[in-house]
C-alpha cells in the first residue's frame, strides 16, 4: 500500500470517518508478508480441534492503515477457492460493466400493423439479465433470503415474495399499450446473444426464475396431505405430490422426480407436522421455450391474443437474420448491475456467477463466454495491480476441481476495491457475519463481531466413501474485518482436508470459520484499544 494513502486511512479511522474519502487513491496491494505466527489460544484450539489433523490452514490479515501484516500463514500457497473465486469474477464485471448499467430486453414486431392487429411475430431479444424482474422491489433494489431457493438443497432455503414473473407481465402490459391486442402469428425469443456455455449451472441468454420451478411444501395435520405452492405456474408444466405430514418430530423426506423434459413433476415423501415449510426445486430444461410461453400466457392477461400454440419449442429458426426497421413495441429494463453483484456475493449465487462471464464477454463483442477469461486476467494485471497467477480458474463460480487461489491474492484484490469510489459499496455487498447473506446464520447472539465482518465464504463438499464421511475440501472467508474503532482490516482464513462425520455436523466447520474471523475481529479491536 502507497505510504500516502496508509496515511489519510489512518488519520481516517482516528476521525471516524469512512473509507469512501479515499476514492481517488489505488492500493496496490499487502507489504510482505510476515512469516507463520501464534494466532492466539482461542483460534489455535479451534484449528486443533477433531476432523482438522489431516488439514492445512491459511491466514492473512493486513492492518490497511499501516499496511502491516497482522497474521500470516500459508498466505502465498494455494487453496482451494470455492465462491470465494465470485470476488475476482463479479470484481471484473463491476469494472468492466459498471456498477450503473442496466439490462435493456426489448421486444420487437416483426410484421405489419393492421390497427390493433399485428400480422406477424414479436421477437423478444435476451439480453443475459439474471433476474427478468423477478427479484425486484418497489424501490427498484434487488430481493435476497440467506439462503437462496437455488440453494434448496440447504436446510433453510428460502424464497423472496415478488412474483417471477413480473419483468413478463411488464413487457406484456407494454405491448398492449404500444396498441396491439391481437398478433396474428408467433411470440419468439431471441436467444442468439451468447452461446450458452458448458459450466454448472449453465448460463442462458434469457432466465426467468433462475430457471428453476420452486416446490414448497407445508405440513398440515398429521395423516393428511402436506400443502403444496409451486412456481411460476406455466403451461405445460404439471406438479403432483403425494407428501403426506406425519406426526411432530416425525421424518421430514421429501423426493422430487421430474419427466425427460422437466414439465412433468411429482413430489413423494413425508414432512413432520412441526417441520418448517421446506423447499425444493425443479430444474426449467428449455428457458426459451419457458419464457415464450410465460410471455404469451402474459400477454393474454394483459388483453394481447395470440393465435400460435402458446406451448412448443420455442421457433427459433423464424428470427429475422436483423431487426432493421422493426419497431420496438416493448422492453424491460433491469435494475443496475450494483444490485446483480450484490445478489450474487450474498447468496452466493452461482448461475449468475457463471452468467457474469457470458456478460462481460457479451460487453466486448463476443458471442463465447470463455472470452470473458483475458478480460479477467486484463483486469486483474491492469487494473487491480494483482499477479493473475495468484489464480488458477476455469468457471465464474468457484465450481471446478482444478481451480486455485492464494490468501494473498484475494486480500490483494479486495485491497484494490479500497482505492475506489465503490469501496463502501463493495464491501457492503458481501455476507455480513450474524446480519446477512450466506453468513448471517454465524455469530447471532453473543457475539461482539456480529455486523463488523464483510466477507465472501467459499464451500467445497464431497463425499469420502472409504470412510463413509463428508470430506470438506475446503471452506474459508476472504473479506474486511472492521475494527471496534471503524478501522478495516483485510483477511483470509481458511482450511482444505477437513473432515466431519455427515452433512449436519459440517455446519460445526463452516461455524468454526466464521469464529476465527469473529476472533480475529475482536483480537484487532483489542489492539486498536490497546495503543489509543
Amino acid at each position: 500500500m502507497r505510504p500516502t494513502i496508509r496515511g489519510r486511512v489512518r488519520a481516517l479511522c482516528a476521525a471516524g470517518a469512512t473509507l469512501a474519502a479515499v476514492a481517488a487513491s489505488v492500493v496496490t496491494g499487502p507489504t510482505a508478508l510476515a512469516h507463520d505466527d501464534d494466532l492466539g489460544p482461542a483460534i489455535e484450539a479451534i484449528m486443533h480441534k477433531p476432523g482438522y489433523e489431516h488439514a492445512q490452514w491459511g491466514v492473512l490479515e493486513i492492518d490497511v492503515a499501516s499496511g502491516k501484516v497482522i497474521h500470516s500463514r500459508n498466505a502465498d500457497q494455494f487453496f482451494i477457492p470455492g465462491s470465494t473465486t465470485k470476488l475476482v469474477t463479479i470484481s471484473s464485471a463491476l469494472h468492466t460493466l459498471g456498477p450503473d448499467h442496466r439490462f435493456t430486453t426489448p421486444v420487437l414486431a416483426t410484421g405489419a400493423r393492421d390497427g390493433s392487429t399485428l400480422n406477424g411475430n414479436l421477437a423478444m431479444v435476451a439480453q443475459g439479465d439474471l433476474t427478468m424482474g423477478g427479484r425486484t422491489k418497489p424501490d427498484g433494489s434487488v430481493d435476497y433470503t440467506d439462503i437462496d431457493h437455488t440453494e434448496a438443497n440447504l436446510p433453510g432455503a428460502s424464497l423472496t415474495p415478488e412474483n417471477p414473473l413480473a419483468g413478463l407481465n411488464q413487457i406484456a402490459q407494454q405491448v398492449r399499450d404500444a396498441g396491439i391486442t391481437r398478433v396474428n402469428g408467433d411470440v419468439i425469443v431471441d436467444p442468439r446473444l451468447f452461446q450458452p456455455p458448458a459450466l454448472d449451472p449453465q448460463p442462458t441468454p434469457m432466465i426467468i426464475n433462475d430457471n428453476l420451478i420452486d416446490l414448497l411444501t407445508t405440513p398440515t395435520t398429521a395423516g393428511q396431505p402436506a400443502q403444496l405452492l409451486w412456481r411460476p405456474q406455466v403451461a405445460p408444466y404439471q406438479v403432483t405430490s403425494t407428501v403426506q405430514t406425519v406426526e411432530a418430530g416425525g421424518t421430514t423426506d421429501i423426493h422430487v422426480t421430474a419427466s425427460p423434459d422437466g414439465t412433468r413433476i411429482a413430489l413423494s415423501g413425508t414432512i413432520a407436522a412441526d417441520a418448517q415449510p421446506l423447499l425444493k426445486v425443479s430444474n426449467i430444461q428449455d428457458p426459451n421455450a419457458f419464457a415464450r410461453t410465460a410471455l404469451i400466457e402474459a400477454l393474454g392477461r394483459a388483453g394481447v391474443a395470440v393465435t400460435a400454440d402458446p406451448t412448443g419449442p420455442n421457433p427459433q429458426d423464424a428470427l429475422p437474420a436483423s431487426y432493421d426497421g422493426d419497431p420496438q413495441v416493448a422492453a424491460y429494463v433491469s435494475p443496475p448491475y450494483s444490485q446483480y453483484a450484490k445478489l450474487i456475493l450474498k447468496v452466493s449465487h452461482n448461475l449468475g456467477a457463471n452468467l457474469a462471464l457470458c456478460n462481460m464477454a457479451v460487453e466486448h463483442g463476443s458471442r463465447n463466454c470463455f472470452d470473458a477469461f483475458p478480460i479477467e486476467h486484463d483486469f486483474l494485471a491492469d487494473v487491480a495491480h494483482v499477479d493473475p497467477t495468484q489464480f488458477q480458474l476455469a468457471d465464474g463460480r468457484g465450481g471446478v476441481a482444478a481451480e486455485r487461489a492464494t490468501p494473498s491474492g484475494l486480500d490483494q484484490l479486495l485491497a484494490y476495491w479500497l482505492g475506489t469510489p465503490y469501496a463502501d459499496a463493495f464491501r457492503l455487498s458481501l455476507p455480513i457475519l450474524g446480519v446477512d447473506g450466506s453468513n448471517g446464520i454465524s455469530c447471532t447472539t453473543d457475539c461482539p463481531a456480529k455486523g463488523k465482518v464483510f466477507a465472501k465464504p467459499g464451500t467445497v463438499l464431497g463425499l469420502d466413501e472409504l470412510n463413509q464421511r463428508i470430506a470438506a475440501s475446503a471452506q474459508e472467508e476472504a473479506g474486511y474485518l472492521q475494527t471496534d474503532g471503524g478501522c478495516l482490516h483485510l483477511f483470509y482464513i481458511g482450511v482444505t482436508g477437513a473432515s466431519s462425520a455427515d452433512l449436519t455436523s459440517f455446519i460445526s466447520i463452516f461455524d468454526d470459520v466464521n469464529q476465527i474471523s469473529a476472533l480475529l475481529q475482536e483480537q484487532a479491536s483489542a489492539a486498536e484499544h490497546h495503543h489509543r
